[in-house]
């Protein structure tokens, strides 16, 4: 927590244009000694981001014609930022949360027990515990903006899911919906924890976020899965035909065994797309994900979209001289037709390289040699590595360095051989 609250305080002090530079050891001081004061400047910093974009948001409203003097009361703050609080809700909680795990496992026992497929199950739990009857329809009924694999009517108590959906992402849909039904008492008791007052917004996405580790953890029990994980050297995907879900749910599960006197290994998970948009991040330890500074185009997780279904292993080390091994593969979901768009991300996995020989993705690599590690760092912003061949911007905590013969930052720099 005290690293994660020194990078994250770090970041913040990026957009402090002209202001002094404070040094590391200074950040490291007040995480150790003062981390109230720490949190308070993330609290402002996101309050300020907020501010900005509501400005923003503004200022293109009232500039392109489509908004006048007579509707900016009703114009509503940006929430963007609430996703952040929620992801930090999360981030301190080391991604586990030990009543809705063992929840979920008693839940899992209980279906296995009966002898039935685990779908079949969950809709005649559904039914006849909270009289919710589940119909599958058409995908086209899904269709159009805010459309998913699953619809609630809590009015007639029909639930309506994809035809189309596999067994495990069945299973994920209607675990969701039942912990939304069955826990959610013990839902609301961890989100009142949440420091995020009564925001209507950041309960609801919380609520979505609890239910949908609900069941992850109805579809991958804890005992059964880091069992198997462990016996298996964490190889993914033998896991996920074991378990039949795919690469990403795996990937996802193992990012938060963090049971007390059972944990599996603290890794941190990450989706992105091709744009460098972080869509997904959870991490059971230290590692902390840039917000404002962007990602590093040596880190493998870019890579891995040049190599389709490949997974690709990477020995990383951070500026702060910390390793990482890292592995990373793109996933596809094409649900529409011919010429349809399809969703493509590329998923990674990491932890630390001291848990590395664990995973059989490091029998390749050899983890004595110190020069094997690719130098990557959280953003160029806030990278402090001078001599990178893919540095776009200059770090912010020194005076840029401009010299006659470089060009590299200059906004029109000349052509080669010109």
């Amino acid at each position: 927590e005290e690293t994660r609250l020194v990078l994250a305080m770090q970041e913040a002090l990026v957009d402090n244009p002209g202001g002094e530079p404070v040094a590391l050891p200074e950040l490291r001081e007040i995480a150790a000694q003062m981390p109230a004061v720490g949190r308070a400047l993330l609290a402002l910093h996101r309050r300020n981001i907020e501010a900005t974009q509501r400005l923003e948001a503004l200022a293109l409203q009232l500039g392109d014609g489509r908004a006048d003097a007579d509707c900016l009361p009703s114009l509503q703050p940006l929430r963007t930022m609430t996703f952040e609080l929620v992801r930090d809700f999360f981030f301190a909680h080391q991604n586990y949360f030990n009543d809705v795990d063992i929840a979920a496992e008693a839940l899992a026992a209980q279906a296995q027990a009966q002898g039935v497929a685990l779908a079949q199950w969950l809709i005649e739990r559904l039914a006849q515990q909270h009289g919710v009857r589940a119909i599958p329809v058409p995908d086209a009924e899904h269709d159009g903006p805010g459309s998913n694999h699953r619809n609630y009517d809590p009015s007639t108590r029909v639930l309506r899911f994809s035809a189309t959906l596999a067994p495990g992402p069945l299973v994920f849909q209607l675990a969701t919906q039942l912990a939304l039904l069955e826990h959610s008492a013990l839902l609301d008791a961890l989100i009142d924890t949440m420091p995020l007052g009564q925001d209507p917004q950041a309960r609801t996405l919380a609520r979505i976020g609890l239910a949908n580790y609900f069941a992850g953890a109805v579809l991958l029990p804890y005992g059964a899965f880091l069992a198997a994980a462990e016996a298996l050297h964490y190889d993914i995907d033998l896991l996920s035909r074991r378990f039949g879900v795919g690469f990403e749910t795996v990937c996802h599960r193992l990012s938060s065994l963090q049971r007390p006197g059972a944990p599996g290994l603290p890794f941190f998970f990450i989706r992105i797309d091709r744009a460098g948009n972080i869509s997904k991040r959870q991490s059971a330890t230290h590692f902390h994900f840039s917000k404002t500074g962007g990602t590093c185009p040596l880190w493998n997780v870019y890579e891995a979209f040049s190599q389709p279904g490949k997974i690709l292993p990477q020995i990383a080390r951070m500026p702060d001289g910390r390793s990482y091994l890292w592995i990373a593969r793109t996933v596809s979901n094409g649900q529409g037709g011919y010429g349809a768009p399809s969703k493509t991300f590329s998923v990674a996995l990491g932890c630390d390289i001291r848990h590395a020989h664990r995973l059989v993705y490091a029998r390749a690599l050899n983890l004595d040699d110190p020069d094997i590690a690719t130098p990557i760092g959280m953003g160029c912003k806030i990278c402090e590595r001078t001599t990178c061949p893919q540095r776009a911007f200059p770090f912010v905590g020194r005076p840029l360095d401009v010299r006659e013969n470089e060009s590299r930052f200059v906004p029109y720099p000349a052509q080669s051989g010109v």
